[in-house]
């Protein structure tokens, strides 16, 4: 039931400012999938203007939960996956654990193959191999075998990182984060300065479909944009459990999270109304955008700054969830380090590379989908600790294997399938794109995150409330 990453932080190992906290979340935010999530926005029909504010909407909203939930962390000193055992019990806690790892997982390898991308395209520019020429695909794989090696060469540093540790990850944060918003605010810098008329770049026209409004557009996009960060609302305590304070935690998310988000999101929208007039075509991947610029010092000092956001993204958002929820699988076998390996293969596994090209384009629409899922979590981790338990947990029976949160909490598991139904009909839709159920059913789709979450909660408070386990009986005697 504990090993020594899962076990509470001592004080004397609660060393993250403020600062720290907020260079984990600008390093998380600065990466290829941040910049090209306006552009479903702007697909929609959105100016650049509404955009940008539903970004900071969203940001604004899940910051809410990350700080609620952060608390825990700060105040308990365990991870994610230990603080589920509190409201799911020590086997029910897999669950949750697991169902965030494997969504890790999967981002994980997408962001390695991102960063392998740039390395290629680097190698590429350098002269080292001609990208027309490199066209004998390996088999099986699919790809060549220069791109399998940059791949694996991207691979390979996480797999450095994740053996020195979790402290390692707060460094690398730490000194990239002033290099990632320089890189940005240079490309915006870039956009602005090369178009004839930046005023072009700041239209307040939209272009919605006919039937749409804007209220019809920003509730479903709202909905994703919180869904990108449900995943880190679940894990928030596997970083908060190290720092200082309350408020080096708080303070730390509300500096880092919703300025960097909008500021990259809006540099991403800007940016790319510059390719429309120096291309002639909307360019919303940077990787080929920065490719396009000619001159190779540019382009290498740009690959650099793409590798090193993408490598602090995933160090941070998709390897530490997934080794403490492995970790909890069986905590004697599994430490934060094999846990951490164990994505790293898995990663490699799932071939990101055929993924991309199966769900490219439609990755932000599932975002919605993963909402569904994590909101319910979010509600009945956030119920049990401030409203069922009023932050009193005791932290050593969390590890007990005969203790009063042993087993699985069935009001927790029924909470989470109730909260789930809800959304299910509109999620086969969308996931099909038929209309397989009413179209009411899409309405409540678009509110997916907030949905789960409001029920989730409330029927988890009404299961421990009126048939309560002996975990909080005894607590309130």
């Amino acid at each position: 039931m504990i090993n020594d990453d899962l076990a509470p932080v001592a004080d004397s190992a609660r060393t993250w400012s403020a600062w720290n906290i907020a260079a984990l979340w600008i390093g998380m935010s600065v990466c290829i999938p941040t910049y090209m999530l306006a552009a479903s926005m702007i697909d929609a029909g959105m100016n650049w203007w509404q955009a940008t504010l539903t970004v900071l909407a969203g940001n604004m909203i899940v910051l809410i939960p990350m700080v609620l939930n952060g608390h825990a962390g700060t105040k308990l000193g365990v991870p994610f996956p230990v603080l589920a055992r509190a409201s799911f019990g020590t086997a029910g806690a897999h669950i949750p654990s697991v169902a965030r790892s494997l969504v890790a997982c999967g981002w994980f390898g997408i962001q390695c193959w991102i960063g392998g991308a740039a390395i290629y395209t680097i190698l590429g520019v350098l002269g080292l191999f001609d990208p027309g020429q490199d066209t004998t695909l390996l088999p099986v794989l699919g790809i060549t075998a220069i791109q399998f090696a940059c791949f694996m060469a991207f691979w390979l540093v996480h797999v450095v990182v994740v053996v020195r540790g979790v402290e390692s990850i707060k460094h690398l944060e730490s000194w990239a984060a002033p290099f990632l918003i320089a890189s940005g605010l240079a490309l915006l810098i870039w956009a602005i300065a090369s178009v004839d008329e930046p005023s072009k770049l700041f239209s307040t026209e939209t272009n919605f479909a006919e039937g749409q409004s804007f209220w019809r557009v920003f509730v479903p996009q709202l909905t994703a944009m919180v869904g990108f960060w449900a995943t880190l609302s679940l894990n928030i305590p596997d970083f908060t459990r190290y720092a200082k304070s309350q408020k080096s935690q708080a303070a730390g998310q509300l500096i880092g999270l919703p300025p960097t988000m909008t500021l990259f999101c809006f540099i991403g929208i800007i940016v790319t109304g510059a390719t429309i007039v120096l291309y002639g075509d909307a360019i919303w991947d940077p990787v080929e955008l920065v490719a396009k610029m000619g001159s190779p010092t540019i382009v290498v000092i740009s690959m650099i700054a793409l590798v090193l956001a993408t490598l602090s993204t995933n160090l941070a958002a998709n390897v530490v969830s997934p080794a403490n929820g492995f970790s909890n699988l069986a905590p004697r076998l599994i430490s934060f380090r094999v846990g951490g390996l164990a994505t790293c293969a898995i990663g490699v596994l799932m071939m990101p590379w055929r993924l991309l090209d199966e769900v490219g384009d439609y990755i932000f629409t599932w975002l919605i989908g993963y909402s569904a899922l994590l909101g319910p979590i979010i509600g009945i981790l956030l119920c049990d600790y401030f409203i069922i338990r009023r932050t009193r947990i005791d932290v050593d029976e969390l590890y007990e294997r005969h203790g009063r949160f042993a087993g699985v909490n069935w009001r927790a598991i029924v909470a989470l399938v109730v909260a789930i139904l809800p959304n299910l009909p509109g999620f086969i839709n969308a996931a099909t794109k038929k209309a397989v159920f009413a179209p009411g059913f899409d309405l409540i789709y678009g509110y997916a995150w907030f949905i789960g979450v409001g029920i989730g909660a409330v029927v988890y408070w009404g299961l421990m409330t009126l048939m309560p386990p002996a975990s909080v009986r005894e607590a309130t005697q």
